[in-house]
């Protein structure tokens, strides 16, 4: 017979602990890091093989200690969001995320009016939205896609990106102030200054002034060739030894595609969340050659295949096209 899972425990107001960089992390800060004794509803789960890059966390966590206000930039795939959210999930801190796509609306922020029944009538009632709910409790809220908010929506959140910013509510007639223990984090690809490469459609530059409210500004971009084998090795523990041994000739290949992209050859980059794709596919499939070319080729322009053929056919001496 299983046993009934344990019920989580009830939201403390104010973190209950503290821990060290290096027993969490590995890695020594000047500093302790507040933290909660319990999981709670919003805390995400661990994920127990994560990477935690040294520069992007150690920004992370002095915004978890000091209030500070994190956003932390770099290319896609290479988990920014993720990154902030098992920080948080190592310090049982509760974590929303917000996808600043097209369709959040400044009343998906504020909050509207909204029709209800109370004793078996209707009346009209305001219900708050993400931001005044999670500015009242001991909550990281993380805006993903930073650069990619609607000019309005951008201009709502700019009240609070003061440390001690107050937010006023005018359909309430409301003033709220942040709890102590309220944390704001964001992500983007372009930090701002908007896309000169075509790669981040939607993107748009952000208003200097509110970039300058931003405290810190992380980057997490490609890492080492020996980190990123350790992630993909850490994510695909179920691909065969045969394959495993041809995991640095991914990466390799990866690297390649970066550098042309950089180069101005290639407009499609393999990010290492690709990587890893590439990996599980290989593994259902059971053929590294077609798993690359479901993961990766058939997206490219046709008139860059040759190229990326090129690439490949240097890390595995194989000619894909054929």
């Amino acid at each position: 017979m299983n046993k009934a899972a344990a019920p989580l425990a009830m939201t403390s107001d104010t973190p209950d602990k503290t821990v060290t960089a290096e027993k969490l992390f590995g890695f020594k800060l000047n500093f302790a890091i507040p933290a909660f004794a319990n999981k709670t509803e919003h805390v995400p789960e661990i994920d127990p093989d994560y990477y935690f890059e040294p520069a992007a966390t150690r920004a992370i966590l002095a915004g978890f200690a000091f209030n500070r206000r994190v956003i932390v930039q770099g290319y896609h795939g290479t988990g920014k969001s993720t990154h902030i959210e098992q920080v948080a999930a190592r310090l049982n801190w509760p974590c929303v995320r917000v996808n600043l796509d097209s369709h959040i609306s400044r009343t998906d922020l504020i909050g509207r009016d909204a029709i209800t029944l109370k004793d078996g009538k209707q009346i009209t009632q305001f219900q708050e939205g993400i931001l005044p709910w999670a500015l009242t409790r001991p909550v990281a809220l993380v805006f993903d896609e930073y650069d990619a908010g609607r000019p309005d929506v951008m201009f709502v959140i700019q009240r609070v990106l003061e440390a001690q910013g107050k937010f006023t509510l005018l359909d309430q007639n409301r003033v709220i102030s942040p709890h102590p223990f309220f944390r704001l984090f964001a992500t983007a690809n372009t930090v701002g200054l908007g896309d000169s490469t075509g790669l981040y459609h939607g993107t748009q530059p952000i208003n200097q002034g509110q970039m300058d409210r931003w405290n810190i500004v992380g980057t997490l971009n490609y890492l080492p060739k020996d980190d990123e084998l350790k992630v993909v090795l850490s994510k695909v523990k179920e691909l065969s030894a045969k394959h495993k041994e041809q995991i640095p000739a991914m990466i390799a290949m990866a690297g390649l595609t970066r550098q042309g992209f950089m180069n101005g050859d290639i407009s499609t980059v393999m990010s290492p969340r690709t990587v890893i794709n590439w990996a599980e596919n290989t593994h259902i499939f059971g053929d590294v050659a077609l798993a690359f070319k479901l993961t990766f080729l058939n997206k490219c322009d046709e008139k860059e295949r040759e190229i990326i053929a090129e690439y490949y056919q240097r890390c595995f001496n194989v000619n894909i096209l054929e």
